[in-house]
């Protein structure tokens, strides 16, 4: 049976458009791998959709004037776009907000319940007499007592990563009115993750030499401190999931809860669309599957701590994560990224200027994964042009057009192989152990620069071999040369496929092939019992699998080529620095 990988993706808010640190930190990474992974011929799924249940979500719709559903039927479908537009290949991507998914967390709820794991309790929790209205720990702000960050939130310090409950801030604040709330007393349902840090520790002791070392080291850290307690898990809020327990109908399953569950749900989901609803379970109860959680760096204790603990609790032998792949923050000419202070660059917005390739290459080569990276536009404006545009376009531009013009439009037959000839060869080889040994890891910034390397270095054997100047003296020479480069040339196709999936889609037509690098992906409505919510699906069926040296043939059939990327103009720095500023 060949290998399983289920990819994963954080779910985000659905209260504004994706920005270039979303797809950066988890979007773009999931992709690459998976469509790897697919290349492989690996049986594979790559799920995740809309947080709608987020107070992100809530507090938009309060801002607005509108609907907590009404900000998610704006904003899923331009997600939906989105990842179109950018070649994101999702198996499925859903929202929360649907019937599948309200009842996976209900089950899921009832069964911590049944099994011990949830407790009732009363706790503090802020009201805030101006608003009249009971605070959700992110309507409340405040000082951090860890690290002393003023700006924490009442669930979580995005400066120190702690976890926290809204009752430890040091001089909290209403998040709406700026005034000081009140703690009153009310009862909840709690996660008892106090009874389940033995079977944490034991599990993240084990070998996991595989993971990165920030995410390794904070979660060690933080489970074996012993400090894991008892977290609510029910809120006093309207918008959500309702609790499904007699006399909580007024309240709802707070959302870090509901989210993460949607790893679960979503394969459900799947299974259901494709006709058979039992098929989720070898992607959940097989120990062979290998699950990968693609993050940003302040979703991890979500991740490596309370998502394992709530699958150790719901017992059944589910799959605990195999990998929790975190990167870094990704900040723009310097500053960190912040939709409140206007200092980003929206997906879809770019998405209009750029082609997606060059987008993706930038993002991958100057990938976050080990620290924060700084993402600037004179940066973007050299890569494309003196990588993409002058390496490795250039390299597939004069190649397949002097191949096309001068050798009637076909792979040329060659001659005898010379020492050149064979090194590069061997190059483009071994390239496709070292490459996917580095996307194996998860290390996808290194494996595109070792594509990129071999461009370089087909570049340089052009350059020494001439055959633009052979041809007029020895035209079988000049035959091998071409057939050496073109054959080149499709190895890196299939190596870049992962990161430029556009471009080597063209490529791949221009070599006179067939089929798809790509598979279809496409939106669909899904009709259910209270709603219809859009679903993107990824087809497969006419991929082409292969991830090995090419096996071009001499003869085949060229189609007329053009050029893989465009030159930009220096002048888009400054635009897009006024764009920023909104200017």
């Amino acid at each position: 049976m060949s290998e399983r990988y289920i990819v994963f993706t954080a779910w985000p808010y659905c209260n504004g458009d994706l920005h270039l640190g979303h797809i950066a930190g988890a979007y773009l990474p999931a992709d690459v791998f998976t469509r790897y992974q697919r290349l492989r011929g690996r049986d594979v799924l790559m799920m995740s959709g809309s947080d709608t249940h987020g107070t992100p979500i809530t507090v938009r719709a309060e801002e607005e004037r509108l609907t907590p559903r009404e900000v998610v039927d704006r904003y899923h479908p331009r997600f939906l776009e989105t990842f179109q537009k950018l070649g994101i290949s999702y198996d499925l991507f859903t929202e929360t907000d649907t019937e599948n998914h309200w009842n996976v967390t209900q089950e899921v709820f009832l069964r911590h319940l049944e099994r011990g794991y949830l407790y009732k309790d009363t706790m503090e929790a802020f009201y805030c007499p101006h608003c009249k209205r009971w605070l959700p720990d992110r309507y409340v702000e405040g000082t951090c007592p860890y690290c002393g960050y003023e700006n924490a939130r009442g669930d979580q310090c995005d400066n120190c990563g702690r976890l926290l409950n809204a009752t430890e801030l040091i001089n909290p604040r209403c998040r709406f009115c700026g005034g000081t709330p009140e703690l009153r007393e009310t009862e909840h349902f709690f996660l008892d993750l106090g009874k389940l840090n033995k079977p944490l520790l034991d599990w993240i002791m084990e070998d996991k030499e595989h993971w990165r070392a920030s995410v390794l080291n904070f979660t060690r850290a933080q489970v074996q401190s012993g400090e894991l307690r008892g977290r609510p898990i029910t809120r006093d809020i309207e918008w959500g999931i309702p609790v499904p327990v007699e006399g909580f109908e007024h309240k709802r399953i707070y959302v870090w809860y509901d989210a993460v569950i949607g790893y679960f749900s979503a394969p459900r989901e799947w299974a259901n669309i494709i006709g058979d609803p039992e098929a989720w379970r070898p992607w959940w109860q097989d120990p062979a599957t290998k699950s990968f959680y693609f993050i940003g760096k302040d979703n991890i204790p979500f991740h490596t701590i309370i998502w394992p603990g709530m699958l150790v609790a719901y017992g059944e032998n589910l799959n605990l994560p195999y990998d929790v792949p975190s990167n870094e923050y990704l900040n723009v000419e310097g500053k960190q990224l912040s939709k409140s202070r206007h200092w980003v660059i929206e997906a879809l917005d770019v998405l209009q200027r750029y082609d997606p390739d060059p987008l993706r290459y930038m993002l991958t080569v100057n990938a976050p994964e080990t620290k924060d990276v700084n993402f600037t536009w004179d940066e973007f404006l050299r890569r494309n042009n003196e990588e993409l545009v002058a390496t490795w376009g250039n390299l597939a531009n004069r190649l397949l057009s002097f191949a096309y013009k001068r050798f009637n439009g076909q792979v040329p037959e060659p001659g005898t192989l010379d020492k050149l000839d064979r090194e590069l060869l061997a190059k483009a080889g071994q390239a496709f152990t070292t490459v996917g040994d580095l996307l194996e890891a998860v290390k996808l910034k290194n494996a595109l620069m070792e594509a990129m390397a071999l461009a370089h270095e087909a570049n340089k054997y052009l350059n020494a071999k001439e055959p633009w100047k052979q041809i007029k003296a020895d035209p079988q020479a000049a035959g091998t040369t071409v057939y050496v480069g073109l054959k080149v040339m499709d190895s890196l196709k299939t190596l870049m496929a992962p990161f430029l999936p556009f471009s080597s889609q063209r490529l791949h037509e221009y070599l006179g092939y067939d089929g798809t690098l790509l598979g279809r992906q496409y939106v669909e409505e899904v009709a259910e019992a209270r709603k219809k919510h859009l679903v993107l699906r990824y087809d497969d069926t006419d991929l082409v699998r292969g991830w090995e040296p090419s096996e071009l043939k001499p003869g085949q059939k060229l189609r007329k080529p053009a050029s893989l990327f465009k030159k930009l103009g220096p002048e888009i720095v400054e635009e897009e620095i006024a764009r920023l500023l909104g200017k």
